[in-house]
């Protein structure tokens, strides 16, 4: 049973390059077998078939935004939604360590709330673009005032 949900999951991982091959085989073999309709099921295959099988089947991938915080820089990457959910846990794992080196004497009292606040203001990614934004804009108000 577990080959068989496997089976099915990679189906449908990969159903909208199976449609598109065999949509693909189809026409090429009715055109050398000297088919009159080779074209129209090309045109038919593509425009109706494949788009219709990648509405079905694909799933839309969530997007991710990544901060680095030593440059403030934002990268946006496509991925599953269950990084997401791991993104939740670096947080919490973020905060631990936090914790840790607050308790270790690592950190004053002022560094510790410090992060801690910034790491709440980023717990979610649009939040940590915004925080990205915000320190970009502080970043040239602050070159802009330098030049002077």
């Amino acid at each position: 049973m577990a080959d068989d949900e496997t089976l099915r999951e990679r189906f449908r991982r990969n159903a909208s390059g199976i449609a598109a091959t065999t949509v693909t085989g189809a026409w090429l073999a009715a055109m050398f077998l000297n088919v009159e309709w080779w074209l129209p099921l090309m045109l038919f295959g593509y425009i109706v078939i494949v788009p219709i099988v990648s509405m079905l089947f694909d799933e839309e991938e969530a997007e991710s935004v990544h901060v680095e915080s030593g440059s403030g820089s934002v990268r946006v990457e496509r991925g599953e939604a269950a990084e997401r959910e791991e993104a939740t846990g670096d947080t919490a794992d973020a905060l631990e360590r936090l914790r840790t080196r607050y308790a270790n004497g690592d950190l004053t009292d002022e560094q510790f709330e410090r992060k801690v606040d910034r790491l709440l203001e980023t717990e979610t990614p649009e939040d940590a673009a915004e925080w990205a934004e915000r320190n970009r804009s502080a970043d040239r108000e602050r070159d802009a005032e330098h030049d002077r």
